[in-house]
């Protein structure tokens, strides 16, 4: 069978949505996670049980409960299923739980995804996407942040690995040929979000009569990029795979494209919004007000980000963002529908 893609992380946040997205374009989707005890795993399995019962039209789905750093189990999938595409949004993620467990960062991130490319390259796997992060920007304090920035200070283990990825992803581009892409996803919102992010931790904690915990004693800001929005830039993207920078100059080397098929792109709104204003529009859309406790700066975190997306905008000519108060909306029903 023809046109298969593997997904990892699909119960994920993103991958779940992603997921959705190619069963409802007609592609066949083979999904592949560890539903990991990061946080709730019955909304990990809600997702899985939409995706499982999902009207095919002359598709496939298959899912393989699977940890990336099982590289045997990770290879049979590949040779059976013989994908030409990959998408990799499988990882440990979080910021501050990097603090606290840095070594499921290292098996996940760097291990899982070696195996990943590994996979790709013994399958002669001829598209792979993979996710990186805003985070890697660091201590970077020029904004909106640039694919043409140096990445080289990051500020958590979390986004190190992230850096890791894409320097080993382009080795591999190099070496074998592999057309590469990384995503750099700025903070994602949505239906289905992680409850470990701030629009989940915010809008559970307003609802709930719980003081909210503002870091940097709220100066932050943020380039909350709607679900949606994030899916049609990767999908987009996966339709056109990287290809070589023809006017990459060595002597002067533009860190987010090569001379071999490696590109990175950020994928957020260009529109940037202060935490507190963000917290309004929750606020707003409730119809209730915070109790708010400012805190100093946490370890690892990063003051502001905003995303210039100049780079993907003339690659696949993406410039629809979801509204942010829109975005909320939709957020703010999903939330209520699902936690009752």
């Amino acid at each position: 069978m023809s046109n298969i893609i593997i997904v990892t992380g699909a119960a994920g946040f993103i991958g779940f949505h992603l997921c959705k997205k190619l069963l409802e374009n007609g592609t066949n989707v083979i999904g592949i996670d560890n539903i990991n005890d990061y946080y709730d795993i019955n909304l990990k399995e809600k997702r899985l049980d939409i995706l499982n019962k999902f009207p095919l039209k002359n598709n496939m789905w298959e899912f393989f409960k699977i940890d990336l750093e099982n590289k045997n189990a990770l290879l049979k999938v590949f040779e059976k299923y013989n994908p030409k595409t990959v998408v990799n949004l499988a990882a440990q993620a979080g910021v501050r739980y990097s603090l606290k467990n840095p070594s499921a960062y290292i098996y996940s991130n760097i291990v899982g995804f070696s195996n990943i490319l590994e996979a790709c390259k013994i399958n002669e796997v001829k598209n792979l996407l993979y996710a990186s992060s805003s985070s890697v920007y660091g201590g970077n304090t020029k904004v909106p942040f640039s694919e043409s920035d140096s990445v080289n200070h990051p500020v958590s283990l979390y986004a190190a690995t992230k850096l890791s990825n894409e320097l080993m992803a382009h080795s591999y581009s190099h070496l074998f040929g592999l057309s590469c892409t990384g995503l750099r996803f700025f903070t994602v919102y949505g239906p289905w979000g992680r409850p470990d992010m701030a629009p989940m931790i915010f809008t559970k904690a307003i609802l709930s009569n719980q003081p909210i915990k503002i870091f940097n004693n709220g100066d932050m800001s943020r380039s909350f990029t709607y679900i949606d929005d994030i899916i049609e830039m990767t999908y987009k993207l996966i339709n056109k795979p990287a290809t070589p920078d023809y006017k990459f100059n060595r002597n002067n080397p533009n860190p987010s494209t090569s001379w071999n098929n490696h590109r990175i792109f950020n994928l957020g709104n260009e529109n940037s919004i202060k935490l507190l204003d963000f917290i309004q529009l929750l606020e707003d859309e409730l119809q209730i007000e915070s109790f708010k406790q400012f805190e100093n700066m946490q370890p690892g975190d990063v003051q502001n980000t905003a995303s210039n997306c100049s780079s993907l905008n003339e690659w696949i000519g993406f410039t629809d963002y979801t509204p942010l108060k829109k975005g909320v909306k939709y957020f703010i029903k999903w939330y209520k529908d699902f936690y009752k």
